[in-house]
């Protein structure tokens, strides 16, 4: 099964224009405030005393003026998005080799977050990471994804030994040495799953999800080869009319720093936030445009 690479050059179609319901829910206020950082490890990637709770995306990105930021669940994957380290203001997108993403007018900050030393973490696989990087945080045994193939493949079989080795369009099991399921060990079994998966597999994953019920954590997602993937990170609401507008990030071809997108179609104001309209056929993001009915949630 061939490696595949999935945020490949869009064509004309493509060119653009959680936890369980009784956990408590935690509000953010439209301007940021006083914030407590998360408990130490939960940014697992971060060498230690790194994390500042200034550089995060909800201390970056207040809402638009009328919006108020939608409530999340404590310890949700929302919440945790939401509180995202971020590289410092004007801080330019890399590609996995340093060299400079050739196009730097996309973004609006840069997650602070290592893309690899390999051309893997593209855009699917930067949904991936972020999705494992939550899971990893509160369970390392919760952490599983399938293959292009449609084979499972979880984190706690890989570091227990039960490894995978792929011949041809076969996935075939693989002793390897058993390991502790530490964070270096599951950015190893990432770099293997990047590999072998993409958007087709990870649209699979999802559940379809109207654009006027968008949440944190929800995937803008066009399956294939092209195919492309964005992340919502967070969502505010106009209470008046129950409009939202989202935060998206992306990785893309060749692999890169993870990056929030500004909204370069906008001038009434949004700044970096997107509104998702549910009457237009089209959603359009600096680098793709998707389709109304590509919204998909992680179960």
């Amino acid at each position: 099964m061939p490696l595949l690479l999935s945020c490949t050059s869009p064509g004309t179609d493509s060119v653009a224009g959680g936890l369980p319901a009784e956990q408590p829910l935690v509000a953010v206020a439209d301007a940021p405030a006083p914030l407590v950082p998360p408990a130490p490890g939960v940014y697992a990637w971060l060498p230690t005393g790194r994390y500042r709770a200034s550089q995060t995306v909800v201390a970056r990105f207040a809402p638009p003026a009328g919006y108020k930021r939608m409530a999340v669940a404590a310890g949700s994957f929302g919440q945790w998005l939401r509180y995202l380290p971020l590289l410092p203001a004007g801080t330019p997108v890399k590609l996995y080799n340093g060299q400079p993403k050739d196009r730097q007018d996309v973004h609006a900050a840069v997650l602070d977050m290592d893309v690899g030393q390999r051309d893997l973490q593209q855009c699917a696989d930067a949904v991936i990471r972020l999705r494992a990087e939550y899971l990893f945080s509160q369970n390392p045994d919760q952490v599983h994804f399938h293959l292009t193939s449609g084979d499972d493949i979880g984190f706690r079989d890989w570091y227990s030994g039960r490894g995978f080795r792929v011949q041809g369009d076969a996935v075939l099991p693989a002793a390897r040495h058993a390991e502790a399921p530490s964070h270096a060990n599951f950015r190893r079994y990432l770099d293997q799953i990047f590999t072998y998966a993409g958007t087709l597999s990870l649209s699979k994953e999802l559940q379809p999800t109207p654009l006027a019920q968008v949440q944190a954590g929800d995937v803008l997602i066009r399956g294939g080869s092209p195919g492309h993937a964005v992340l919502v990170l967070d969502v505010a609401e106009q209470p008046a009319t129950g409009r939202r507008v989202v935060l998206l990030a992306q990785s893309y071809m060749p692999a890169q720093q993870m990056h929030v997108l500004t909204n370069l179609y906008d001038d009434s104001g949004l700044g970096a936030w997107f509104y998702l309209d549910p009457q237009q056929e089209r959603v359009g993001t600096p680098e793709w445009t998707f389709r109304n009915t590509e919204l998909g949630r992680f179960e």
